[in-house]
């Protein structure tokens, strides 16, 4: 049978109060019974409703069938077919549509259900008007609750639906915002990275310097040494740091905070900083674009940082050329000699550096290629970049292996003039590659929109996953519940159309058979039928029972049969009429418990 689970909170109050409404009702109609057995017409029911009404929660299936049982004990009634288990049968099917999702098998129910009770007639050989109380009310009964049982499921369902994709927006939502802030305290770490580590190498430089004055003592270099050695390891761990807290290389993060200073201010500080640079601009200065300022100034930053960290010795060439549309900006660290200190060669730790993918990110999303490697005269870092940053384009910067100055780079890509960046997508604001608190990025793919751009659909994503699941299980719901409604409609006028023409003929006939006992009275034997047809209904009845018409007539007469009165769910006397001919030849009652 049907099993179906439910919450144990408030079961058994829900039940009690089920069973107390149900008793009343067969309370309630065991006393208008008038005769009725105490047995069999109200201690069997609230036995029975007392085992169904419990059932109804985890086997709502067999609850129906032991209820609609009681019904069919009603058929075989002599009296009246209507009984008041029918309301019970109708609330315990209201109950199975509401608590069991699936629709096939509860219907072979009702349909089982349906059958008994026209078999019962079949078998009790019962009057029309039980027949038809089998064929409306009882259907009506089962199939009627149901349907609005399983609206009443499909609408509850609808609104739990609906909270959940709400909480689970909501949760989102949380999660996008602490995305956006761990995005923005990993960009705060790079930005600290290179200006911090930037001036951390340039302190050391100079502790370094200040280690070779003769003026000093033993003391003081050695307390510069260990200045240097703490300055370095600070500077190691600021870059761990930013490992730590940016994301996984590939994922274009932002360019940091706002850079005052220009180039020429950070080189002339690197200068008074003992550090031997050269440098020099070749060609007219074209106006240039924010970025592009600020991504010269990180490429000259980051390749001072890494030449005075790894080839603190060695002198450095930096030169800045102005082309028609581009502009290269050059640095180059001579290599250390081969009796120079053992930091010069030695890379960063784990082989590549943050520094140089992160100058890698920058550059490539402003447009620009990256060449990193040894050349003539020494180590070479190369930027190209576009005076204005170019167009947006779909795809993410893939980072290329990164050497740091000094050491010769693994593989094809340490190749003097070997890009190791591959040009990839320019935002046309800063503001754009920085997400902002208040704005949402798009759920499906995760991406920030520009400010006063519409984000248009992926191709991919409508085609692979338009919906997310939970929005996907909300449209589904909300498809059960339409197609649950237009059921609830739709069946009641099916069942009219087979069930009410046949229910009104049925009404008609027995209707329009009356012969009330006024006029039964003033019929005169003896009397031809032309001069009794004013008192006679339209037709006769048509449905006496087998024992009225075994009654005895009058040898040779034929009789007919009419209802005393109008009720079509009780039975009522039959007056029967026995002629001769067209002359009344006999004419008694067959009282109703005989009929």
């Amino acid at each position: 049978m049907l099993n179906t689970r439910t919450a144990p909170g408030g079961s058994a109050r829900g039940d009690a109060a089920l069973w107390t409404a149900l008793a009343v009702a067969t309370g309630y109609g065991f006393r208008d019974a008038g005769s009725a057995s105490l047995a069999l017409d109200l201690l069997l029911p609230l036995a029975v409703l007392a085992v169904a009404v419990p059932w109804s929660r985890r086997r709502p299936g067999a609850a129906v069938v032991l209820v609609n049982g009681l019904c069919a004990v009603g058929l075989a009634d002599t009296s009246t077919p209507g009984n008041a288990q029918v309301l019970s049968l109708a609330a315990l099917s209201c109950l199975l549509g509401a608590r069991v999702a699936a629709a096939r098998r509860p219907l072979l129910v009702l349909a089982g259900c349906a059958a008994v009770d026209l078999a019962t007639c079949a078998v009790l050989r019962a009057q029309p008007v039980w027949w038809f109380y089998a064929l409306t009310v009882l259907p009506a009964a089962l199939l009627l609750p149901w349907l609005a049982g399983r609206h009443w499921r499909g609408r509850r369902q609808l609104v739990r639906e609906g909270w959940r994709l709400a909480r689970g927006l909501e949760e989102r939502q949380h999660l996008v915002a602490e995305r956006a802030r761990l995005t923005e305290r990993a960009e705060i770490a790079s930005d600290m990275h290179d200006s911090l580590g930037h001036a951390l190498s340039l302190v050391a430089l100079r502790a370094g310097a200040l280690e070779l004055s003769p003026d000093l003592t033993e003391r003081d270099r050695a307390d510069l040494a260990d200045l240097r050695g703490t300055i370095a390891d600070a500077v190691e761990q600021v870059r761990e740091t930013v490992a730590v807290l940016r994301d996984p290389p590939g994922r274009d993060t932002g360019a940091g905070l706002p850079v005052n200073d220009t180039v020429e201010d950070l080189l002339s500080r690197a200068v008074a900083s003992g550090v031997p640079v050269r440098w020099e601009r070749r060609g007219v200065s074209p106006p240039l674009s924010c970025l592009v300022e600020r991504g010269m100034y990180r490429v000259v930053q980051e390749a001072l940082t890494n030449a005075t960290k790894h080839a603190p010795d060695c002198s450095i060439s930096v030169r800045i050329t102005h082309e028609p549309d581009r502009t290269r900006v050059s640095v180059v660290n001579a290599l250390p000699s081969a009796g120079g200190p053992a930091h010069a060669s030695a890379g960063p730790a784990g082989g590549v550096g943050r520094g140089l993918v992160g100058l890698q990110e920058r550059v490539t999303v402003l447009g620009g290629s990256l060449w990193t490697g040894p050349g003539r005269g020494g180590f070479t870092v190369t930027a190209v970049l576009p005076h204005q940053p170019t167009a947006a384009r779909t795809g993410t910067p893939v980072p290329g292996p990164m050497t740091a100055p000094g050491t010769a780079a693994p593989g094809p890509m340490a190749a003097p003039g070997t890009p190791i960046g591959i040009q990839g997508p320019a935002l046309p604001s800063e503001t754009a590659r920085r997400p902002d608190p208040g704005v949402v990025p798009d759920p499906l793919s995760g991406k920030v929109p520009a400010p006063g751009v519409v984000a248009a659909p992926d191709p991919d994503t409508a085609r692979g996953a338009a919906l997310p699941a939970s929005a996907e299980r909300l449209a589904s719901v909300r498809s059960d519940a339409r197609r649950r409604s237009a059921l609830a409609f739709v069946a009641p006028v099916v069942a009219a159309v087979f069930f009410v023409p046949s229910a009104v003929h049925l009404a008609w006939q027995l209707t329009t058979s009356v012969l009330p006992p006024s006029r039964f009275d003033e019929l005169a034997t003896g009397r031809p039928r032309a001069e009794l047809a004013p008192l006679l209904p339209a037709r006769a009845y048509s449905y006496p029972s087998d024992h009225a018409r075994s009654v005895s007539r009058p040898p040779g007469a034929r009789c007919e049969f009419y209802r005393s009165g109008r009720d079509l769910l009780a039975e009522v006397d039959l007056y029967r009429l026995c002629w001769s001919g067209d002359t009344l030849l006999t004419k008694d009652t067959v009282p109703a418990s005989r009929s």
